[in-house]
């Protein structure tokens, strides 16, 4: 028989691409059992339902409310996984939707990896494809980071890979359950990364990363300069937070060597006027991401005024 497969999806103010979502779900060519949904604030779930009862009243979907101060990236994706008896469950967020039907299966398929006897896949993620209307820096940057040919990392790939062979997204990622449980689950408490740090951990026991090309959502952002700061500390705050996985690992040659290509790229295009705009937001990921990395230097007040996330630090 078929493993079952469940879906758990944080949300907060859902809108229209989250209802897009579980209708793509509902279509998929390999069925998912429950649609759980772990929803922060419920008067934003009601408004959103008062326009689209059909999200709600679906049988799959499963609705439960926590309040602000009760999210956390690890710790509600914990308590989304503890409703689920499925043997697999996918990790999505409310704004990525599935390019089309074969989503779950080819994530699905990814788990076959386990005979080939080099250690058994403990998570397959999916490819992140820039929405149509996307800018071509956001659009570069997904190419650079899902790439077009699929991959199945392991510990021996530390060497050439770097940090990116715990790179993992919870945007779109499936988990073995058996697994899952073995490695105690994820963190019950992070700021951010508990999708990598679930990651690391999968690694360094001997478990595989199953990156996988073909199955594809349409999910980006078009985010201004402060938002990359802010987004960049919280980025940071979570490495210096768990130096186990990230200490011996520098990250930011892979974020020069982006900026160049991405720049190179603009050139090729004729859209050199936007190389301002590449600067201004790669210096705002940087500064934020070292704020981040010594947060601890940093006045309460400071720290209150940079990070997304003031529910973690209360």
């Amino acid at each position: 028989m078929n493993p079952t497969v469940d879906v758990i999806i944080p949300t907060y103010k859902p809108d229209e691409r989250f209802a897009k979502l579980v209708a793509m779900l509902e279509q998929q060519s390999y069925p998912v059992g429950r649609i759980i949904v772990m929803n922060t604030e419920e008067k934003y779930m009601d408004a959103f339902l008062d326009g689209r009862r059909d999200v709600g009243t679906h049988k799959s979907v499963r609705i439960h409310h926590l309040s602000r101060r009760e999210f956390d990236h690890g710790g509600t994706r914990r308590k989304g996984v503890s409703k689920s008896d499925a043997g697999y469950f996918l990790c999505m967020t409310q704004d990525a939707v599935p390019t089309d039907t074969d989503l779950v299966k080819r994530l699905v398929d990814a788990f076959s990896g386990n005979e080939d006897g080099k250690g058994e896949i403990a998570v397959s993620y999916a490819r992140q494809m820039p929405w149509p209307d996307a800018s071509p820096i956001t659009s570069f940057t997904r190419g650079f980071n899902y790439p077009e040919n699929s991959l199945v990392k392991s510990k021996a790939d530390l060497g050439t890979l770097g940090i990116k062979t715990y790179f993992c997204s919870n945007v779109c990622a499936m988990y073995d359950r058996k697994i899952f449980d073995a490695l105690g689950g994820f963190i019950r408490r992070t700021i951010f990364n508990e999708d990598m740090i679930y990651a690391a951990k999968a690694i360094t026991m001997g478990y595989r990363i199953a990156y996988v090309a073909d199955a594809k959502v349409f999910h980006s952002h078009e985010y201004g300069a402060v938002q990359e700061l802010r987004r960049n500390f919280d980025l940071g705050v979570s490495q210096a937070d768990h130096p186990e996985v990230f200490e011996n690992i520098r990250s930011e040659g892979e974020g020069v060597k982006l900026v160049k290509m991405t720049a190179s790229y603009l050139r090729s295009i004729g859209r050199t006027g936007m190389i301002v705009r590449l600067i201004a937001l790669s210096g705002a990921k940087y500064i934020g991401y070292l704020l981040g990395k010594h947060y601890r230097s940093l006045p309460k007040w400071l720290v209150m005024r940079l990070t997304m996330n003031k529910q973690y630090w209360k």
